[in-house]
């Protein structure tokens, strides 16, 4: 018999990272661990204020049933459909518990450290001389997809920013993606678009705010730079809801992101859906620690990707879990000989169920 229980944490950011949400300098959520014959699985659920559908009190609650009732949700995790960062956190509880408890959940050439995944070196919003610095600093270190924030700031200065790694750095050379978080409207969406057809960008993500089906369309249908959904996806998680979705606005890519999108299940259906259209995708984790973001490198893996992911190792914050994975020349790998931590007393750790 398998039994449950949560503990709430609290991780703290080396440098306040900056999004069009505001500025984190920490980051909450729970762990979800299963017990049975003296193995552990452990999963994370890290919601995001403001993003995420779900509250605070919503996960607590949906947590502590789940320890009450955990038979329930493993023959129907159905149940969590509608709960993404919960349904992520418990998927991740089970697999690892089912594989041993060691936090191999997918096992493959990348968890024996032979198979690497592509990943994006993410510029955080700054000023635009310390955004400058980052994009340095990630070419330096091997990248050669760089995914820029946009639309928040001047955007003239942004476009200058832009034009300064294309000088340097051919399509062939460097990928340029670009993501605008919902910041453009019907007044300046398409003015700001021919203004980024002559960057070679590889994609631009959710140029406008979710919800405005008719105008995303018509932006798929015009532009030359390919639109990738994001924001657009969150809280469409009933079957017939996606197929009209894709049928109607037909991006070009999908960004998946397991704890907004309805779990690692919800993805999968996404992925589907997609290549039945001939719609591209990429995985990208959303600023969980090393547990979340273990599980979602290991399955991604098991997708056999080629294109950069939107990955990240958890080294934004200062006290994060040992994990196994590292970056190299702008891969993620697994070192097979490094230990895996545990969630402990650096987490600031406070028990749910």
């Amino acid at each position: 018999m398998i039994s449950a229980y949560y503990k709430r944490y609290e991780i703290h950011f080396k440098v306040p990272a900056g999004t069009s949400r505001g500025i984190y300098t920490l980051r909450k959520g729970w762990y979800l661990f299963f017990l049975e014959d003296g193995k552990t699985g452990i999963g994370e659920c890290g919601p995001l204020p403001g993003l995420s559908r779900e509250t605070t009190e919503e996960v607590e609650k949906v947590l502590s049933d789940i320890c009450l009732n955990t038979e329930k949700y493993i023959e129907n995790p159905d149940l969590l459909r509608n709960i993404s960062s919960v349904r992520f956190a418990f998927e991740v509880a089970l697999t690892d518990l089912r594989n041993g408890g060691n936090r191999i959940l997918f096992p493959s050439s990348f968890t024996l450290g032979k198979g690497t995944i592509p990943i994006n070196g993410l510029i955080w919003m700054d000023t635009i001389s310390k955004m400058q610095e980052q994009i340095k600093e990630k070419l330096k270190a091997g990248f050669h997809c760089i995914k820029i924030k946009i639309g928040h700031k001047d955007f003239d200065e942004e476009m200058s920013l832009l034009h300064e790694i294309r000088e340097t750095y051919s399509f062939g050379k460097v990928t340029l993606r670009v993501d605008a978080n919902g910041a453009f409207n019907s007044g300046n969406i398409f003015q700001k678009l021919k203004k980024l057809e002559s960057l070679d960008i590889h994609s631009i993500e959710q140029p406008i705010m979710a919800g405005e089906w008719d105008l995303m369309e018509q932006i798929c249908k015009k532009s030359t730079v390919p639109i990738a959904l994001d924001e657009e996806l969150i809280g469409v998680n009933d079957l017939k809801q996606k197929k009209a979705l894709l049928d109607k606005i037909r991006p070009a890519y999908l960004v998946l992101k397991p704890s907004l999108h309805g779990g690692i299940a919800g993805c999968e259906e996404w992925i589907h859906l997609s290549e039945e259209r001939s719609i591209g995708w990429w995985i990208t984790s959303y600023l969980e620690t090393n547990i979340g973001l273990n599980a979602i490198a290991q399955w991604t893996y098991t997708k056999s990707v080629r294109i950069p992911q939107g990955l990240g190792t958890g080294k934004l914050f200062t006290d994060n879990i040992p994990s196994p994975l590292k970056i190299r020349n702008g891969n993620l790998e697994y070192d097979p000989l490094e230990k895996f931590g545990l969630p402990g007393e650096k987490q600031g750790l406070t028990y749910g169920k």
